[in-house]
């Protein structure tokens, strides 16, 4: 009885070896699992951190800011992009509706001129009542549509900006529209640019409005 109890207990004393053997190997197992979950997850996270950084610096580089320079006699900006890798190529220049003119294109030297707009904008400007000898700056919504380069990829800009000017009486040569400096109002879709140019005109100008619906 003895031998059979003292083999049993031996085969009781190996078989809880072999359970805790199995568990340490399941453990090993799970530690080694989470380990590469660990690793797996830390480079996706890398992975992911790198394309939107990338995808940030992209967009920054895309992203079209002009710098708009009064010549000395005020009858020229020279617009170029605050970002020095970016190349200008080529823009087209919308008025608003009240003025009557044709839309302006440039290729290879970004401009607005005040010859473009002045007549037009002065005789706009009579026809919503509004005194010809203003006083501190105006304001003329244009839309810019710019083609340009950014890390040597072809891009689209569209937006309305604000030329600044002023009226300047000029002995003997009526008033002048003197060009300040240019400022951004809001990016706009192609199809919404006249528009939305129009009614910014409008809601500045409510006499041309009011004329117009006469």
């Amino acid at each position: 009885m003895a031998e059979n109890k003292e083999a049993s207990d031996r085969a009781a004393t190996r078989r809880r070896w072999v359970t805790l053997g199995e568990i340490l190997a399941v453990a090993a197992v799970a530690i080694s699992g989470l380990t590469l979950w660990d690793s797996h997850q830390e480079r996706v996270r890398a992975e992911q951190k790198a394309q939107a950084s990338a995808t940030r610096e992209d967009s920054e580089a895309a992203t079209l800011v002009l710098r708009a320079a009064p010549s000395r006699d005020g009858d020229r900006l020279t617009l170029t992009p605050l970002n020095d890798t970016q190349a200008i190529q080529a823009q087209t220049i919308l008025f608003p509706g009240a003025l009557g003119l044709t839309p302006v294109e440039t290729t290879g030297d970004p401009r607005i001129e005040a010859a473009w707009f002045d007549e037009a904008l002065k005789r706009a400007r009579k026809a919503a009542g509004e005194k010809e000898d203003a006083p501190g700056d105006q304001r003329l919504p244009v839309v810019v549509v710019t083609h340009y380069l950014a890390d040597g990829k072809p891009h689209t800009a569209r937006a309305i900006h604000d030329i600044g000017y002023t009226l300047d009486g000029r002995f003997l040569r009526g008033t002048a529209v003197v060009l300040r400096g240019m400022s951004v109002v809001a990016t706009v879709p192609g199809k919404a640019m006249q528009p939305r140019l129009d009614a910014l005109w409008r809601s500045r100008h409510p006499q041309t409005a009011e004329k117009a619906g006469k």
